[in-house]
């Protein structure tokens, strides 16, 4: 009785693994930041809307179901968002989505006193980091770093 229960279990277990094996091999997606504008505001918040580059370097396509990210500056938090956008990127294509943060008065004051006198708001390094839900095992995870003019945002060049 031990040996066919081992038995059995050494199969379950072979078989698993080599299910594992099978599932598709894909390209990570490529997520890029490519802008920042300013959104209404109220009260004591700054929302913004930052919008990604999506780019699907595989031969299958990717659906999503929403997006979350948090947006640090200078080191320092401050903002985050959610969207409950869906939709799909083909096969070896990109999408802009647009998704919307918040930053609350106290985000914006620590980033404030964090500045120093001859930084200002030019030249202060970001990073956004998130996930791009697609169910169980299709949920991709990103991290983007770059430099952002603060003083220009929301200006028409």
């Amino acid at each position: 009785m031990y040996s066919l229960l081992r038995t059995c279990l050494t199969a379950a277990l072979l078989l698993t693994l080599g299910a594992c094996a099978l599932l598709p091999q894909r390209d990570p997606v490529n997520i890029s930041v490519v802008g920042f504008e300013p959104l209404p505001s109220q009260d004591l918040e700054l929302r913004l809307a930052v919008k990604l580059r999506l780019q699907n370097p595989n031969d299958s396509v990717i659906d999503y179901n929403g997006v979350a990210l948090d947006l640090d500056i200078n080191g320092r938090s401050l903002a985050s968002g959610v969207s409950d956008q869906h939709g799909s990127i083909g096969r070896f294509s990109e999408a802009v989505l647009t998704v919307p943060v918040s930053v609350s008065a106290f985000s914006a004051l620590r980033q404030a006193l964090g500045l120093s006198q001859s930084q200002g708001l030019q030249g202060l390094p970001y990073v956004v980091r998130g996930k791009l839900a697609g169910g169980l095992f299709a949920t991709v995870r990103f991290k983007e770093s770059g430099v952002i003019d603060l003083g220009t945002l929301g200006q028409v060049p």
